[in-house]
């Protein structure tokens, strides 16, 4: 061995977190809107002439609340698991103001875009971008709450030799 002293583990640090827990979200939060619209058979978005505006506008801004929740959460020492609510609530708000935001962006009227918006928010949708964003979050919130090592195989033990 080269003597040289081994990084001895610790949390994970808190960008590398919001990193990796906002790129789990996502993924979480699309398949899982996809998978709730083929298992009801319903379009996230069931109003015509909308187009595709609020939904994006709708994930960018929940995208961005759970980056935004999550910063706050994994930035206290010590993290706490608790942050993960606050999280999805943020997820969830943002997604109804954003989809809300972004039908009156189209030119919808008010009468359009809020049933649209109450829609999502009392339908599996809201629940799934809920339950997505209180996944990814606990799971950002663990990670800088972990104290693991790096793998090591078995022959890399010092005792071997």
């Amino acid at each position: 061995m080269s003597g040289e002293p081994q990084a001895t583990g610790g949390p994970v640090r808190p960008v590398t977190a919001l990193v990796f827990a906002t790129a789990g979200y996502v993924a979480l939060f699309i398949f899982g809107l996809g998978m709730t619209s083929l298992a009801t058979a319903e379009d996230v978005i069931a109003t015509p002439g909308l187009g595709q505006v609020p939904g994006i506008v709708g994930s960018v801004l929940s995208t961005a609340a759970f980056a935004g929740a999550l910063w706050v959460a994994v930035r206290r020492r010590p993290a706490s698991y608790a942050g993960a609510v606050w999280t999805a609530l943020a997820c969830f708000a943002g997604y109804v103001g954003g989809v809300w935001i972004g039908a009156l962006a189209t030119g919808a009227e008010l009468a359009v875009a809020s049933p649209v918006a109450g829609r999502i928010a009392t339908s599996w949708f809201g629940l799934v971008v809920a339950a997505a964003g209180f996944v990814a979050g606990w799971a950002g919130i663990a990670l800088v709450r972990t104290r693991a090592q790096r793998p090591r195989w078995p022959w890399e033990d010092e005792f071997d030799e």
